[in-house]
């Protein structure tokens, strides 16, 4: 009956780290996982989450299951987060939310809704963005094209190219937006690019898709919310999915949400409704411990505060590294700028490596990255560090 299946080629990043963990050289250096390691190469167990989870242990009882579009506290926490408490579309119910298996349920979700309910609709991605984006939407039936961005040559964002491609969009296309830490390139816009895009997204009436995982790694866990912020008060109807995984690292337990700001509160509950059902028709509910935890950290004010205080160690350490690697390469490479390891913001950066190269590195001196030469900057450290300059400085010319 399967014989006709096609094998599966595996996930390239995930595929990557199996080959990592295989490899039997001692200082090898994993860059390729989207995942924030502490100085000491672990990822840490933040004691704010420690101290939800004992709490929820200490309180006991039963485990039932939660409603389809998840707990009311984690999802009003999550408005409060994104939004802020006093925001007009939280105040006036124009916002319907969702808690999700992680902020992937949350864009799959919003995929499907979107197919079954704007059937013509096409999605417009960042060039590059991130793979699974185009997976996601594509696996929904929905046509995925992309529009420009990442600039090689300067290392920045190609913002008046992008600007003319959606100015070119039909109204109701679909435009999928990093918030902010941009994956893979680790570009974002200005504040003031952020501005002369809602403008035109407005103009367009097209419907912008927020993918928010990296809060807080930018600048500030409210700062990295100014995109959000600012389309809320636009007036515009848009999604967000957002994700705790970095943040509070808690990547197993799949804590994430979506939001669909709506026109009005009635809107608004048409579209919890239908979200409801394909959430139902998917995988029916979300799961309560990952609620339990959110919801503790971000509404009591002591795990609050540790919270905010960890998030910003974590942004510290990544930006330290950022530093380090951009001295040691101009040291070592001093007619080469390389400034832009300094200007890109988040766990990411591209490099301007070629995949030879980035075999390479792999090959000769065991530092793993993704071939399009991105390198996730959290798995540097203070002991590898230099090491991982001085091989990344060995292979170009």
């Amino acid at each position: 009956m399967f014989q006709h299946l096609e094998p599966y080629a595996g996930d390239p990043i995930l595929s990557l780290n199996e080959a990592f963990l295989e490899d039997p050289r001692p200082h090898k250096v994993n860059l390729s996982i989207g995942i924030y390691f502490d100085d000491a190469g672990r990822i840490p167990v933040l004691q704010c989450v420690r101290d939800a989870e004992a709490k929820m242990l200490a309180e006991g009882g039963a485990k039932p299951y939660l409603p389809i579009e998840g707990s009311p506290a984690m999802r009003e926490a999550v408005q409060h987060l994104l939004f802020g408490a006093g925001h007009p579309a939280v105040k006036a119910g124009r916002i319907a939310t969702l808690q999700t298996i992680g902020s992937s349920g949350g864009l799959k979700v919003g995929a499907d809704f979107i197919k079954r309910w704007l059937p013509e609709s096409q999605m417009w991605m960042s060039d590059p963005s991130w793979d699974n984006h185009r997976a996601m939407f594509e696996g929904a039936g929905v046509a995925v094209h992309t529009y420009p961005y990442y600039d090689p040559a300067t290392g920045g964002v190609r913002f008046d190219a992008m600007r003319e491609a959606i100015s070119r969009l039909p109204a109701r296309s679909v435009v999928l937006l990093h918030a902010c830490c941009h994956n893979p390139t680790g570009v974002d816009l200005s504040r003031e690019q952020w501005r002369e895009l809602v403008s035109l997204l407005q103009q367009r009436e097209v419907l912008p898709y927020l993918d928010l995982a990296y809060q807080g790694y930018g600048d500030g866990i409210a700062e990295d919310a100014y995109a959000v912020r600012l389309l809320a008060d636009s007036g515009l109807v848009f999604f967000v999915a957002n994700s705790f995984s970095k943040s509070m690292s808690v990547y197993g337990e799949r804590a994430g949400a979506l939001s669909l700001v709506c026109g009005s509160a009635a809107e608004a509950e048409l579209a919890l409704g239908q979200l409801k059902a394909t959430v139902r028709r998917n995988y029916s509910s979300p799961g309560i411990h990952a609620a339990g935890i959110v919801s503790r950290v971000l509404t009591e004010p002591p795990l609050r505060s540790a919270w905010e205080a960890d998030v910003a160690a974590m942004r510290e350490r990544i930006q330290a590294m950022r530093k380090s690697l951009h001295a040691t390469l101009c040291a070592m490479k001093p007619g080469r700028d390389f400034g832009y390891f300094l200007s890109q913001r988040g766990m990411f950066s591209y490099t301007g490596l070629s995949a030879a190269q980035v075999d390479r590195l792999r090959e000769e001196f065991g530092v793993y990255l993704i071939r399009s030469g991105r390198i996730c900057v959290a798995g540097l450290n203070t002991g590898n560090v230099e090491r991982t300059a001085r091989a990344m400085a060995a292979v170009i010319e």
